[in-house]
C-alpha cells in the first residue's frame, strides 16, 4: 500500500502559525524544500461550514504535500469541514488540540481539548469517517495542573483507538490560566523525554515532536528515535537555514536551490503573477524578510523591502533592489 505523501514528508514539517503560514508563505517555503510537509494557518470549522469561507482553503498546486489544520470541537461540524478540505485537495487534515489563545479557548477548541480526550476521540472519528484523507492531531503534553505522564498516554490511547495514526506533540504544557499565548510558547518547560517515551509506548503511532527546536542540527537527535520533527518560528524567521538545506540534511536528496539569492529569483514570477491579479507586494515579501538572517546584508534586505513596499508601483524591481544591497554587503564582507 502506498504511504500518504504527507506521512513521508512529516519527517520534517513547518508548524501551522496564525498570520504567518498563509499560501504565499507556503509557496515560498516550497521553493526551498521539495520534501518538507507544510501546514496552513488554523482554519476554524465554523468558518468553513457556517461561514462559507472556502477562500481560506486556496492554495497553489506547487505547495504539495500540504496539510490543512482545523480548529473546532463539534464532531459533525469538523467532519463536514474535513470533507470540504479533502475536496480541496489537501494531503492531510489536522485537528488543533494545542493552541492556547483566548479566542480558541472561548470556542472550546485548541489546547483546552486536552481536558476532554473523549470529545477529541469523537471528533477525529467523525472526521475520518467523513472523507478519505489522513486525519492527524497536534497536541500539547497537557494543560494547567494536569500530570502529563498520566494524561498524555490516555489521550494518545483514545485518539489511536479512534483511528488516528499520526500525531505531533508540542513538548510543553499549555497554561490556560496565567500565561499569554506568547508566554505559552516559551515559559512552560520542555519535556522531550516524555515525547520519546510515548513513541516507545505507542510504536504504532507516527510521532513528531515540536517545541524549542530551532536548527536542523537540534532536530537530528530527535529523528533518531521519533518519526518526525516540526519546526515553527525558526523556519519562518530563518527559512534558508532550515528549509534551504532540509532536503539534503533530512531526506538525503539534493536541495532544489543553492543559495538564498536563488530563492529570491525563483519567487519573482510568483510575485509578478500575484500583482497582476490585484495583490499587494507586501502580502508576499513580508514572508521573505528573514531569508538572509545571519548573513551580510540582512538588515539592508529587510529595510529596503519594509520601507519600499508601500510606495506606488512597488514590485519585482524593489525586490531586486533589495537583493543588490545584499550582494554589495556580501562582497564587502569577503
Amino acid at each position: 500500500m502506498t504511504r500518504n505523501p504527507a506521512t513521508i514528508a512529516a519527517r520534517l514539517s513547518v508548524a501551522p502559525m496564525m498570520d504567518w503560514t498563509d499560501r504565499h508563505c507556503r509557496y515560498f517555503h516550497r521553493l526551498m524544500s521539495r520534501r518538507a510537509l507544510l501546514y496552513t494557518e488554523m482554519v476554524t470549522a465554523p468558518a468553513l461550514v457556517r461561514g462559507g469561507a472556502v477562500h481560506l482553503l486556496d492554495h497553489d498546486a506547487a505547495e504539495h504535500p500540504v496539510a490543512l489544520q482545523l480548529g473546532g470541537s463539534d464532531p459533525a461540524e469538523l467532519a463536514e469541514a474535513a470533507r470540504i478540505g479533502a475536496d480541496h485537495g489537501y494531503d492531510e487534515i489536522n485537528l488543533n488540540v494545542g493552541c492556547p489563545s483566548d479566542r480558541v479557548r472561548s470556542g472550546c477548541f485548541g489546547a483546552v481539548l486536552m481536558e476532554r480526550p473523549g470529545l477529541v476521540a469523537e471528533c477525529v472519528a467523525a472526521m475520518i469517517a467523513a472523507q478519505p484523507v489522513d486525519v492527524t492531531v497536534k497536541c500539547r503534553i497537557g494543560v494547567d495542573d494536569q500530570d502529563p505522564a498520566q494524561v498524555l498516554p490516555d489521550f494518545l490511547t483514545r485518539i489511536s483507538d479512534a483511528g488516528v495514526r499520526r500525531v505531533t506533540i508540542h513538548a510543553r504544557k499549555a497554561w490556560l490560566q496565567g500565561l499569554s499565548p506568547k508566554e505559552n510558547r516559551d515559559i512552560p518547560p520542555l519535556d522531550y523525554a516524555l515525547v520519546h517515551a510515548m513513541k516507545a509506548q505507542f510504536p504504532q503511532l507516527h510521532i513528531s515532536i515540536n517545541g524549542g527546536i530551532a536548527t536542523l542540527d537540534a532536530a537530528a537527535p530527535h529523528l533518531d528515535g521519533l518519526d518526525g520533527v516540526m519546526i515553527g518560528r525558526a523556519a519562518y524567521h530563518q527559512p534558508w537555514d532550515i528549509l534551504g538545506r532540509a532536503d539534503s540534511a533530512v531526506f538525503g536528496e539534493a536541495n532544489p536551490l543553492q543559495s538564498p539569492q536563488e530563492a529570491v529569483h525563483a519567487m519573482l514570477p510568483y510575485i509578478e503573477r500575484h500583482l497582476s491579479q490585484g495583490g499587494k507586494l507586501h502580502q508576499v515579501t513580508r514572508h521573505m524578510l528573514g531569508l538572509f538572517a545571519g548573513r551580510p546584508g540582512a538588515r539592508h534586505w529587510r529595510r529596503t523591502l519594509s520601507e519600499g513596499v508601500s510606495k506606488e508601483g512597488a514590485g519585482p524591481d524593489l525586490v531586486l533592489q533589495a537583493l543588490e544591497a545584499v550582494d554589495a554587503q556580501h562582497q564587502a564582507a569577503q
